[in-house]
């Protein structure tokens, strides 16, 4: 019930005199001011937060109307003629003749990729993108690797940098020379030697597109799958040209064919020769290089081995001495070092050991030193880590007893 001015009570007693009762209506009317003021405010403030909920409200209805929305599909053009277009389901390969309007047939031709409902009309174009598993393989941010990370292979590094980095930075060399550039480097060698971090190196310090995989992401289970992602690998790279391909264990695909008629072998074997006409094939590669790197050389197939495919097979064996003494000093440049560190000591009493191995001497004397609750990590702690090192490789290499009832 809205109350009338007789209604409303006012703020002075009858008996105060005018200019208490002005003082009063006075001090009433700002209150009610102040009220008013945050009345308004709280009605913005409702008002904004309706409007919120009203959008939300809508994008809730939007996305509803589309779940109800019926499926596209993805197709093929095969063809185009006067009565229509001839396409290509993906998935279950069926084709069939659907009419085009003219609209759409100015934006059409063989191959492209297209939505199409559940008549198989055909909705709209789709742009012709790769696979997305080759597109997550390109590296956005750079390794935190340089070469001054890269320790004891210095004539490696040179053949590396003579493959990738200088065609790339200085064409004209080779075209007065009159030489095509090397395509492609292979890295072999035991584990832990480095082959990986140079590759890290380059993607580093090079500005071309650097897309980088392992040779058993293109082992796939459903035939055709592991081509068809080692055609989108590429394809990813001519779209992002100059660009360098780093395939890393290649062995998982490229290994010596043989004759076993098993499914599995014969996927791993059609994914190599897609991989093969992709590095050497009728087709020019353009402004890729790759560089690949293994463990196992010995298992490799002739085929992926010969030049034109990689140019240059670089061996990487475990440091010398001078090397070991400047992995040493690499991994320990951000270690609180003690004075009575010996490298040339170090180095002298780590023989055979990979550059893997130097760095987890390094880590297990730090550890050494925290057990202690130091800052500072010695010499000794060094030399206990390189025993623990040995003691836990002779223990991995030992054979288990077996005892038998």
């Amino acid at each position: 019930m809205t109350e009338t001015v007789e209604d409303v009570e006012l703020p002075y007693d009858e008996s105060a005199s005018q200019q208490e009762k002005i003082e009063a209506l006075e001090d009433r009317l700002s209150s009610l001011e102040d009220e008013n003021e945050e009345m308004r405010d709280r009605l913005l403030d409702a008002n904004a937060e309706n409007n919120k909920y009203q959008q939300k409200l809508e994008r809730l209805s939007h996305e509803n109307k589309k779940l109800k929305q019926s499926p596209l599909f993805v197709a093929t053009v095969q063809e185009l003629n006067d009565e229509g277009a001839v396409i290509k389901q993906h998935g279950n390969n069926q084709e069939a003749l659907t009419e085009v309007t003219d609209e759409l047939r100015e934006d059409l031709e063989p191959g492209a990729r297209v939505a199409v409902n559940n008549s198989l009309s055909i909705v709209r174009r789709l742009d012709d993108e790769a696979d997305v598993r080759a597109r997550v393989m390109e590296v956005e941010e750079s390794p935190d690797v340089g070469y001054e990370d890269v320790g004891g292979l210095d004539d490696q590094l040179r053949e590396v940098r003579e493959t990738v980095e200088l065609p790339m930075k200085d064409p004209e060399l080779f075209e007065t020379v009159g030489i095509d550039p090397p395509s492609g480097v292979l890295l072999h060698g035991p584990p832990g030697t480095g082959k990986t971090l140079m590759a890290k190196a380059v993607a580093n310090q090079t500005d071309a597109t650097f897309i980088k995989m392992a040779g058993s992401e293109l082992v796939h289970k459903f035939i055709g799958e592991g081509a068809k992602l080692v055609r989108d690998l590429f394809q990813v790279a001519r779209d992002h040209e100059p660009a360098v391909v780093f395939i890393d264990e290649i062995d998982a695909i490229a290994s010596k064919r043989t004759d076993s008629k098993t499914s599995g072998d014969a996927e791993v074997q059609r994914t190599m020769m897609q991989l093969l006409s992709e590095m050497d094939g009728f087709d020019e590669r353009g402004e890729i290089r790759i560089i690949a790197a293994t463990n196992r050389f010995d298992m490799l197939d002739r085929a992926i081995l010969r030049p034109g495919r990689f140019d240059r097979l670089i061996e990487v064996p475990n440091p010398d001495v001078t090397g070991r003494e400047k992995i040493f000093r690499i991994h320990t440049r951000s270690m609180n070092v003690a004075d009575d560190v010996d490298y040339a000591k170090l180095a002298a009493d780590t023989d055979d050991l990979s550059g893997a191995d130097v760095k987890a001497i390094c880590t297990e004397a730090g550890m050494f030193a925290i057990r202690d609750d130091r800052e500072q990590i010695t010499m000794q702690d060094f030399e206990n880590a390189r025993e623990k090192l040995e003691q836990d490789a002779d223990a991995a290499s030992a054979e288990p007893s077996r005892t038998f009832a």
